[in-house]
């Protein structure tokens, strides 16, 4: 069976939900408990895609020390046509692998249920193309893409954070919001958070989009899947000539 890498930056934000949707698509996934001091591979041989995970840590100084390797492999995916997918953090490390900015937000958290807005570039996405105009997502973040790499290709956005998503070369996502969580995992991090306002509210508020953010992000990670396992073949749609 061809194996994912999966990157565990942070034990209270494992795959998930994302991952049962891998599997369930045909993937294997290896997951490297990095934060655990599990060592990373030095390049990507043997797998068919890389998925890194978020966390509390930020992409910027100070930061753990795999975070370099994180990178590292970030950048072989790209160079190589590597399937990629980074998650909250994880998309953060994708963008500054390539020398795009993550900084601590100047519009303060985004925590909670949302929405964000589909660019029009997501029309020829391979991923993003199905993606609805405005979907559900769970945002946890302190963070922010302030800057994204020279070349990136941005397919989401929202008013006060404008890089929600976006694609390095042709086969590398960075997501800025959340796709992997159950109420199980947005409770604890409540739990973990004192100074929430309403923090019972908050977590209705996030499983009562439980089902719609499964209806349109499996279908997103079944696709991720089927890129990696080569079944994906529409990498590039080619645009319409008239008359025909």
């Amino acid at each position: 069976m061809s194996t994912a890498l999966v990157v565990e930056n942070d034990p209270t934000d494992d795959v998930r939900r994302l991952g049962e949707w891998l599997t369930e698509a045909g993937l294997r996934l290896e997951v490297v408990r990095a934060h655990a001091g599990e060592p990373l591979p030095a390049d990507l041989d043997g797998y068919v895609a890389i998925v890194v995970m978020g966390g509390e840590q930020s992409a910027y100084e100070p930061r753990p020390d795999w975070f370099d390797d994180v990178e590292a492999l970030l950048r072989k995916a790209v160079r190589h046509g590597v399937p990629a997918l980074g998650v909250c953090l994880g998309g953060q490390l994708l963008a500054t692998a390539h020398g795009g900015t993550v900084e601590r937000s100047p519009s303060g958290p985004e925590i909670g249920p949302a929405l964000v807005g589909r660019r029009d570039a997501a029309a020829e996405d391979p991923l993003f193309r199905y993606v609805p105009l405005a979907p559900d997502v769970h945002q946890w973040h302190y963070d922010e893409i302030t800057e994204l790499p020279a070349g990136a290709v941005l397919l989401a956005a929202s008013t006060r954070y404008p890089h929600q998503a976006f694609r390095m070369g042709e086969k590398a996502w960075g997501l800025q919001f959340h796709i992997e969580c159950d109420t199980a995992m947005i409770a604890s991090w409540v739990a973990a958070s004192p100074d929430l306002e309403d923090p019972e509210g908050l977590v209705a508020a996030f499983d009562a989009i439980m089902v719609d953010v499964e209806e349109v992000w499996q279908p997103f990670a079944a696709r991720f899947a089927a890129l990696a396992l080569g079944e994906l073949r529409d990498i590039r749609r080619p645009l319409p000539i008239l008359g025909q």
